[in-house]
């Protein structure tokens, strides 16, 4: 019987990985039932989805990881079979080696089968993260596809496909009621938002052109995320020489729409991504401090600042009194 393993064992150096590499010999054979999927920071960003079979992991490199509705399918490469013990490896593969990067598991637990065949395969996932309906099926020559057949969660909803940004009026004083703002520094920079999904970045300006190819440095930024998938609002600006990316509001995170939340609770879920880069941070926010704000921007030499009612929606491509704008 042929070594199902060779080909694994072949593209790995155990005297440079830590990665399980089992001795040729008898498989072991289990129920057929466990899957894992690991999340691989290697050259590229991608999810690895293994299915035990018949003393292996059979498995698929997913760049986008799952998708996430049957709206949508994605790429899936077939790749070697993996022994049955790498279901429980996380930690780093050296650079140079095969595959080299950080390994984490992302998510792991049971399946049923439906349907094993060369060219698809129907099964059910029942993970922590991972749950739902899910078939791979091959395409013309090697590539393979996954598909979600099933609805995902009643309460997931999809990522707004693009969105006009809302804008504040200009005012020459503050509000009185300052203390219903939160107050933030004006830029002047470049408005663009950013999707993220899988761990790739689209970026659109203000007008909803693709700018990403434009700003090729800001790519970095996604493969932080994870399988996180957020759409951000902020500013391309220049500090120091360097273009930066400042982000100061989230309006979708990881299956929810948040245009009608309140700024308050978005600015929430915004600093609990706790973005933060080489060249890309969260915007500093201070509710009620308007005039220290002011100030502050007067000797930055920025334009001025942004007041943000807490318990304002947000209204995309609106110019809302619900944002004000006064300059220093």
């Amino acid at each position: 019987m042929a070594d199902k393993l060779e080909p694994y064992r072949g593209k790995r150096d155990p005297r440079r990985t830590r990665e399980p590499i089992p001795e040729e010999g008898p498989l072991p054979h289990g129920d057929d039932d466990t899957f894992v999927i690991q999340e691989h920071h290697a050259r590229s960003l991608h999810w690895d989805l293994r299915l035990e079979r018949d003393g292996v992991l059979v498995s698929w490199a997913i760049p986008k990881g799952l998708p996430p509705d049957p709206g949508t399918n994605h790429l899936a490469v077939h790749t070697e079979d993996h022994p049955i013990e790498y279901a429980r490896f996380e930690g780093e593969i050296p650079q140079g080696e095969y595959g080299g990067g950080t390994m984490t598991i992302w998510d792991r637990g049971n399946y049923e089968t439906e349907k094993w065949s060369d060219r698809e395969v129907k099964v059910v996932l029942h993970g922590s993260r991972a749950s739902g309906r899910y078939v791979l099926f091959q395409t013309r020559g090697r590539n393979w596809m996954i598909h979600r057949m099933d609805p995902p969660d009643g309460s997931w909803e999809p990522a707004p496909a693009s969105l006009a940004p809302m804008t504040p009026v200009t005012r020459a004083k503050v509000p009185r009621d300052v203390d219903r703002y939160a107050w933030e520094f004006a830029w002047g920079g470049s408005r663009a938002l950013a999707y993220i999904e899988g761990g790739r970045l689209t970026l659109r300006s203000a007008d909803g052109a693709d700018i990403t190819g434009k700003n090729g440095w800001l790519r970095a930024m996604a493969p932080s995320f994870g399988s996180r998938a957020v759409v951000l609002d902020g500013e391309i600006v220049t500090l120091g020489g360097t273009p930066v990316y400042v982000c100061y509001d989230a309006v979708y995170d990881d299956g929810r729409v948040l245009l009608t939340e309140p700024y308050e609770r978005r600015r929430a879920t915004l600093d609990e991504l706790a973005i933060g880069g080489p060249r890309w941070q969260t915007a500093p926010s201070w509710p009620g401090q308007a005039q220290a704000v002011r100030r502050a921007a007067k000797e930055q030499g920025l334009p001025g600042v942004v007041g943000k009612r807490l318990d304002s929606p947000y209204e995309p491509g609106e110019e809302s009194p619900s944002w004000v704008f006064v300059p220093v």
